[in-house]
């Protein structure tokens, strides 16, 4: 992480992220999670220079369900801290829970930031 910012929260005990707050990732190149297959996501994360967050959606579901998935776009953002970044979904009929971990997954990986993803499995 090449821009930090420390303040008044420790890490997430779920993610062991930084959050609201503590450290901020900061997308340093583009990268993707997901694949193309029914029920899954494709995202795809890279840097915004302007600032901000850019969220592009591509789905054939997009009329009925737009609302919640920019929700869980948003949502995994702000667990990361990710303030700057342009982040494009392209939805296979995913649900919010898949395009939340995808979104994490790809800004983990545009953060070149490691994520121990078993850790989910010892926790549970």
């Amino acid at each position: 992480v090449t821009k930090v910012h420390r303040a008044l929260f420790a890490p997430c005990p779920k993610t062991g992220i930084m959050l609201k707050g503590g450290i901020v990732l900061e997308i340093k190149k583009t990268a993707s999670a997901g694949t193309l297959e029914s029920s899954d996501v494709m995202v795809t994360v890279s840097p915004n220079p302007e600032g901000g967050l850019k969220v592009s959606i591509d789905s054939p579901v997009l009329a009925l369900y737009e609302e919640q998935m920019r929700k869980a776009v948003t949502d995994a953002a702000a667990d990361t801290g990710v303030k700057d970044a342009e982040i494009a979904l392209n939805d296979h009929g995913a649900i919010d829970c898949v395009i939340r971990a995808r979104v994490m997954a790809a800004l983990c990986r545009g953060a070149e930031e490691a994520y121990d993803w078993a850790k989910e499995d010892r926790e549970a």
